[in-house]
């Protein structure tokens, strides 16, 4: 049989259609994603939705769900997120519907009654597939524009915080991530000819932009809108990050341009490994289990600058698994679900 999993953020949807056998066993796994901004496009997320599924439309028999796209400004806060949200799944679906909570799988009725409960638990989703690796561990899940650092003992997941509020708080989530990130939060300074130079605090570039032209992502990789509605040529992003200082590329030469990327990317890493530190030390833990988008260049990386022991989630799931592993999670979440039933 054939379960969908989807990850609905407030930029991508995700899914993966995941095939068991009369066992529960993954027989085989299908992962996509759509970049749907959600506080400009939340009405087409039902035509997403199906979009993504595809010729698989027919053959599943019931759809989990996670999601972030409840913080989305879209919504005047997260319990009318959630809601609208949740109902249009319901009125995608007529098929038995689960929903990813901080205490579990919810059914809509269960929704209802509470749907705070819903609010970021994607990171619920993912915890699993790292227990599977290690049940001591620290799982860290770079999207892209997000990371999750979750503590794990024992195969059980053990957050200190359990909403986003808390979770800035306690270094289990930092807002930064491999694409969309505004480059001007990253470093309020950059090297440019020998001296430092203050960055302007403009949505001039993202991160995207600068690990693309290190090399880090490849054009394809970079799914999200560009800051100025350009190109995502290595000369796009260029130019973009030499906005950053106020420049163009007739006032900077490349070179000038990736010290400028370089510093960036080393500041990113630096604040994810700051944030890690905090869980790990706090939870005694020395293994990081990595996956997301940004799982072998910033996660591991931040590993490695504190001398943790790093295994990546492409050992048991595929690379395009591993960009969607919260979606992968929530089909293996309500395969369970169901079969409680």
């Amino acid at each position: 049989m054939k379960i969908v999993g989807f990850d609905i953020g407030g930029a991508n949807t995700d899914i993966a259609v995941v095939e068991f056998d009369s066992e529960g066993k993954i027989i085989d796994i299908r992962s996509d994603y759509c970049y749907l901004p959600m506080w400009i496009k939340k009405d087409e997320l039902s035509s997403t939705l199906i979009e993504l599924l595809g010729s698989d439309m027919d053959e599943i028999v019931a759809v989990g769900v996670a999601m972030t796209a409840e913080l989305a400004d879209g919504y005047m806060n997260k319990t009318e997120g959630v809601m609208d949200i949740a109902g249009r799944v319901k009125k995608t679906f007529d098929i038995p519907l689960g929903f990813v909570g901080l205490n579990g799988m919810l059914d809509y009725e269960g929704v209802k009654n509470n749907p705070l409960d819903l609010a970021a638990a994607n990171w619920m989703a993912t915890t699993p597939l790292a227990a599977h690796i290690n049940p001591d561990c620290v799982l860290i899940d770079v999207g892209s524009t997000t990371t999750d650092i979750i503590p794990i003992k024992n195969g059980k997941e053990c957050a200190r915080g359990r909403t986003d509020l808390e979770r800035l708080g306690t270094g289990e989530l930092v807002y930064t991530g491999t694409l969309r990130t505004n480059v001007a939060t990253i470093s309020n300074k950059v090297p440019l000819k020998k001296e430092w130079v203050r960055v302007a605090s403009e949505l001039f570039a993202v991160s995207a932009d600068v690990h693309l032209v290190l090399g880090n992502i490849d054009p394809t990789d970079y799914t999200c809108e560009t800051p100025d509605g350009g190109g995502m040529s290595k000369e796009d992003c260029l130019l973009r990050l030499s906005r950053v200082v106020c420049g163009d590329l007739d006032l900077l030469s490349q070179d000038d341009v990736l010290e400028i990327a370089q510093h960036i990317y080393r500041i990113q890493v630096q604040k994810v490994a700051e944030a890690l530190k905090e869980v790990t030390d706090r939870e005694n833990l020395d293994l990081v289990v990595a996956t997301g988008v940004g799982m072998k260049i910033i996660g591991s990386e931040a590993a490695k600058i504190l001398n943790l022991k790093v295994v990546t989630m492409d050992e048991i799931l595929s690379l395009e698994d591993c960009v969607v592993a919260p979606a992968v999670g929530t089909a293996l979440l309500m395969e369970k679900f169901i079969r409680k039933k």
